[in-house]
């Protein structure tokens, strides 16, 4: 059977990707300068020097632009916590809870508009499409893997969580997650996951929107630490041993 190959990129296909491309560049200045609720389509024509009827030939609407961001700042976390963990031998299930937690964080300081965007307040009127779903599931899909990998390399491990029993009303609050989380993951850990992966995105966006101002030192290498403490403390939740 002959190989498949990729047809060749027209002119004009390289040139919409280039166009698109100059288009999320600098909506994402405007993001960074106006917030997401001030995103406008044709402030971004203007700055591109395009009327806006042709920026909508490459972008239909606000809230598809705002939809193709939030999707790469997904993607882009995503494959950041994914990068990171995978360095990190397989059965070192803690070793890849704290790289995905640094990498979560990095990320967040480095981008902090784009984390804005995902993690911060909902845009006024919009409402996210289905096409984000896969992308947002990045980061706690690597965190659902730990789970099970912690039940399977650390025999036991859930019976060390000081947890109260999971009472029927919560076993069925979490349906959506447990359809995405392997049976071996019994209920009381995977509760206990949502509270450790609830603690990393809170501490995070308490310290990337100003909360930890007059509470933890400002020094980077406090901030860390302060950060690095805080992590083992849920990973020690979630029965991972030292």
């Amino acid at each position: 059977m002959a190989a498949m190959t990729t047809p060749p990129r027209t002119a004009r296909d390289i040139a919409r990707a280039e166009i698109t491309a100059r288009i999320l560049d600098t909506a994402r200045a405007h993001l960074a300068e106006h917030g997401a609720a001030g995103l406008s389509l044709r402030a971004v024509a203007r700055d591109l020097g395009m009327v806006s009827s042709a920026v909508y030939r490459y972008v239909p609407s606000r809230d598809d632009l705002l939809t193709r961001l939030i999707t790469e700042a997904f993607d882009a976390l995503g494959e950041a916590a994914e990068r990171a963990e995978a360095r990190v031998a397989r059965e070192d299930v803690q070793g890849r809870w704290r790289a995905t937690c640094r990498a979560v964080r990095k990320w967040a300081l480095a981008h902090p508009h784009e984390y804005a965007l995902v993690y911060g307040t909902p845009v006024p009127g919009y409402e996210a499409p289905e096409a984000t779903t896969g992308p947002a599931w990045r980061v706690p899909r690597v965190l659902i893997r730990q789970l099970a990998d912690l039940v399977a390399t650390e025999p036991g491990s859930e019976r060390r969580l000081f947890t109260p029993p999971v009472p029927p009303a919560a076993r069925r609050a979490v349906r959506p997650l447990r359809a995405e989380t392997p049976a071996t993951v019994p209920d009381d850990l995977l509760l206990t996951g949502v509270l450790a992966w609830t603690g990393l995105f809170g501490l995070v966006s308490f310290e990337l929107f100003g909360h930890l101002h007059g509470v933890v030192d400002e020094r980077p290498s406090l901030r860390q630490a302060f950060f690095d403490t805080e992590v083992d403390r849920l990973a020690g939740l979630l029965g991972l041993s030292a």
